[in-house]
Formats: C-alpha cells, sequence, structure tokens
C-alpha cells in the first residue's frame, strides 16, 4: 500500500453520508427532547446544549505601550467544520463556536516552505483591510517542510467513545467508517489497538499488524453504543496500550474519537486538564475526533487537545473523515515542530495599534514564550499556518512595522530553535494575491458570525461578491475553497 498517496481500496472511501437535521434517530423538535435510541439517555433543551467556552475577543492594543504579541501555534480546525455542519443544516451559529483562526487555517496556502534544515518557514503580507478602509491586515505565515509518511512506523491506539449518547450514523458510525478508511493507509510495519469505554473501559484489540486490515475492520464494525461515559479509564487504558507498544522514532499516537460527553470520573475542565497533562511526557501524542451534535461538548475535546500534544478536528462527513485521516495524513500523524509558539514585536514609530484576530485560548506571556519548557502547539508536516493582525499606520509611516519570531522543538532531539521574519511599510501592497484576497474573506465571515464589535464594515454580501472573483474558489482549483462560497451564500441567506 502505498502510503503517501493515501490510495484507498476500501469502498467505503467513496461513500456519502448523509446527516438529517434530526439526526440519530433523536425525537424531538428545537428546543425539545431528544432521546438515543437503545440507550437511557435524554437530553432536554438539545439544541442549546452543544457546550463551549466562552470566547472574549480581545482588544485594539496600543503599540506605543504594549509592543508584544505572544501566542501558541496549531493548526485546529474543528470550528470550521462544526460551522459548515450547522449552516448546511439550515441554522445560524453559536457566537462562541467561532474561532477564525481554526477557520482561517482549515485551508492550504502557496506558502514559501522552510530552508537550509529548518522545519518551519515564516512570512507575511501587509495590504488593506475591506471591513475597514483605515486599517491594514498583517499575515504572518508559518509553513512546515513535508517528511515522507511511507518512511515512518506507526503505532496506533484508536480510542472510541461507545456510551449511549454515541449511538447514530453521525457518531459511532461514523467513526467506524473513517478509522477502518485510515487503516486502508497503514501496512505490516504498523500497530493498531483499540481501545473502548463507556461504563467502563476495554481493549478491543491489541497490538494488531496494520496489514490484518480486515480484522480491524470487523473489530470495529462490531462495536456498539450503549451505557455511560467514562473517559477518564478510557485515556487512561488508551495510554498503558500505547505505551506496550511503544516504539522509538515512530509516530506513537492516541486517536480519540467522542462527542466528549464524559459523565463519569474526571469531567471537569481542570480535571481533564491534571490527567491529560500528567500523560504528555510519554512521548505519546494525542488527536481528538469530534462527532455529534446537540449534547456534543466542544470545551472538552479542545481541552483535552490542547493540554495532550495533540490537534482536534471536528467530523461532519465522511468527506471531512477523508481530508484528515487519507488527504492530510501525513501531516495529521507526522509532528516535525513541537511547542511551536510566536512573538510578534510592533514597531511603535510605525504602528498606532493592532488586533489579533483568534487565539484568543492561546495566548502567552513573554516568560512563557521564552521558556523552553513551556507546552505549546504542534505543527504538522506540509501544514501551513497563518496568524492575522488588524492594525492602524500611523500617518507618513515608514519603516519596519513589526518582527516576528517562531521558536519550536524538533520532536525527536527536543531541541529548541527559532526562524525570523521582518516586515515594513514598503512591504505593503494594494493588490494582494488570491491566498490573502481569501484570508480576508474568511476573516471577514468570521467576524459577521461572531457578532464583533469589530466587524465595521463586514457584510456577507460583500465576503461572497469578493469570493465570487476568485480563481481559486473554482471546485476545478480547490474544492475545499469552493465548497466555502457555497457556505457564505448559504450563511447570507440565513442571516440576511
Amino acid at each position: 500500500m502505498n502510503k503517501k498517496k493515501g490510495i484507498i481500496i476500501s469502498a467505503l472511501a467513496t461513500v456519502a453520508l448523509t446527516l438529517p437535521l434530526a439526526a440519530c434517530g433523536m425525537a424531538g423538535g428545537n428546543g425539545g427532547a431528544m432521546r438515543y435510541p437503545e440507550c437511557d439517555y435524554i437530553q432536554p433543551g438539545a439544541l442549546e446544549n452543544y457546550r463551549y467556552d466562552d470566547i472574549i475577543e480581545r482588544d485594539f492594543t496600543d503599540a506605543s505601550e504594549t509592543p508584544d504579541s505572544y501566542f501558541s501555534l496549531d493548526r485546529n480546525t474543528a470550528s470550521y467544520s462544526l460551522m459548515r455542519r450547522t449552516i448546511n443544516e439550515g441554522r445560524t451559529v453559536g457566537k462562541n463556536s467561532v474561532r477564525i483562526e481554526e477557520y482561517i487555517n482549515y485551508f492550504d496556502y502557496d506558502y514559501a516552505r522552510p530552508q537550509n534544515g529548518d522545519a518551519l518557514a515564516v512570512n507575511g503580507s501587509l495590504f488593506d483591510c475591506p471591513w475597514n478602509d483605515e486599517h491594514k491586515l498583517l499575515t504572518v505565515e508559518v509553513a512546515a517542510e513535508t517528511i515522507d509518511f511511507d518512511d515512518r512506523k506507526n503505532n496506533i491506539v484508536f480510542l472510541i467513545d461507545t456510551s449511549g449518547s454515541m449511538y447514530g450514523d453521525d457518531r459511532l458510525g461514523l467513526i467506524q467508517q473513517s478509522f477502518t478508511m485510515l487503516t486502508e493507509c497503514l501496512d505490516e510495519h504498523d500497530t493498531v489497538s483499540i481501545v473502548t469505554y463507556a461504563g467502563d473501559s476495554r481493549i478491543a484489540l491489541d497490538g494488531e499488524s496494520g496489514a490484518n486490515k480486515t480484522k480491524i475492520a470487523n473489530v470495529l464494525q462490531d462495536l456498539e453504543a450503549r451505557g455511560s461515559t467514562f473517559g477518564q479509564g478510557g485515556i487512561e487504558n488508551a495510554y498503558k496500550v500505547a505505551e506496550r507498544h511503544f516504539t522509538d522514532g515512530a509516530n506513537n499516537r492516541v486517536i480519540l474519537a467522542t462527542d466528549g460527553d464524559f459523565n463519569v470520573g474526571a469531567s471537569s475542565k481542570r480535571a481533564l486538564e491534571r490527567l491529560i497533562r500528567s500523560k504528555r511526557e510519554t512521548g505519546i501524542y494525542l488527536s481528538v475526533l469530534g462527532v455529534g451534535m446537540y449534547n456534543t461538548n466542544d470545551t472538552t475535546m479542545k481541552t483535552l487537545a490542547e493540554n495532550g500534544n495533540g490537534n482536534y478536528a471536528y467530523l461532519d462527513s465522511v468527506n471531512e473523515a477523508r481530508k484528515v485521516l487519507v488527504k492530510e495524513l501525513g501531516g495529521t500523524f507526522n509532528v516535525v515542530a513541537k511547542d511551536a509558539k510566536i512573538g510578534v514585536t510592533f514597531d511603535a514609530e510605525a504602528v498606532d495599534k493592532y488586533r489579533l484576530i483568534g487565539y484568543e485560548s492561546k495566548m502567552l506571556t513573554q516568560e512563557e514564550f521564552e521558556d523552553e519548557k513551556t507546552d505549546a502547539g504542534e505543527i504538522g508536516s506540509g501544514h501551513t499556518v497563518t496568524a492575522l493582525y488588524e492594525l492602524a499606520l500611523k500617518p507618513e509611516a515608514e519603516g519596519s512595522v513589526a518582527a516576528a519570531e517562531v521558536r519550536y522543538k524538533t520532536p525527536n532531539t527536543e531541541v529548541e530553535k527559532s526562524v525570523k521574519f521582518e516586515i515594513a511599510v514598503s512591504d505593503y501592497t494594494h493588490s494582494p494575491d488570491e491566498d490573502h484576497m481569501f484570508i480576508a474573506c474568511v476573516a471577514e465571515y468570521g467576524l459577521v458570525l461572531r457578532e464583533s464589535k469589530y466587524a465595521a464594515d463586514a457584510s456577507l454580501l460583500s465576503v461572497v461578491n469578493r469570493l465570487d472573483a476568485l480563481d481559486c474558489t473554482d471546485a476545478s482549483a480547490d474544492p475545499f475553497k469552493a465548497e466555502f462560497l457555497g457556505l457564505a451564500k448559504k450563511a447570507l441567506r440565513l442571516y440576511g
């Protein structure tokens, strides 16, 4: 099996999953009681019960008072695919679900790749802000090196929530299909284990060769959803199994698939932070795949990923599973930059004020940025990560605008490295390329959905009109960017 090309022989790769509004056989309308068949689980007020952390928007900062901005870098994308499902179901989006950096980073961009043995490269651009003609946008663009996935062994533990709330085609059914697709990308050099949890935790498969695809698929398909949710027991069991099969130099990873509805054992945000932080020194990475809707707990899944050296994606369809677990498998599995963090210093001679758009939960202090022991984000092979600032330049500004530094560790050596970039007023362009025009559209879309007090003249109609003029939103050029144009049009009809 050529894993690099992600050739899929399973017929599941061509299955399209249709997700009805009343998914999982649930009874009840908006705000009514929802019952999951074959389990004793009723969720009143279900449509309002998708749990998010509150997002407190960052104000503009006076560059003369606080010129420095520090935060952790990662490439989580869950917020975007959750939005897509919500819009496609004809509903407006909860504003606390909108993490604009995850919208922007859902897409790939044509950034300059690293040279001279670096794992990361950093660049930037300065151009006009479309929703506020007195401001500019500054991108800080990080691109990761691409490494060969075929040359690396994998020790994978599928940790699957099989509690009653996981009943349904868009929950356990979707996970069964998704992990079966992923299995097709593995071979005899890889090890696969399956751990489940409901009222308790059990090992369904222990250290099977990736070549035994039929056996792995059969175990997956035999899983059933029922009972309560002992997530803590499942996590502890999965890490024990991963440690038992640990391979030096391999991708040692637990992939947790859940709706995040922990109700037995550790379940509070603080308790989960303590639990998962105790595991991240094992050298085992964590990926979190969210599924489902209504009772789903985004806060739990985000907390686990951010504190467990991992990433977080939300699967709203088989197509999204294919994107995360097949098309981007090398980046999902192969971390090239560990504890990645960024510091941006603005020149107060040129910049009046600035505001980082998104990354609200990932801010760092200067001390944390400079401390090599600070736990930060992970960036995978071939991934691009974008940070976007809105800023006001001073009249007659000249010289430097900002200097950016990205610090990260190489996963195998734990040696911290640094890459730097500086952008000047003279780098401003009145005609940004399509990548940057698209990024501005995504950011503006997010500001509208967030009901941001900084949206100024932002509108979905403006977003749609600008997207319509871009070649990159043609389906033959980039199907994901083309899909975003369709979502923007649907949102325009929903929001008016």
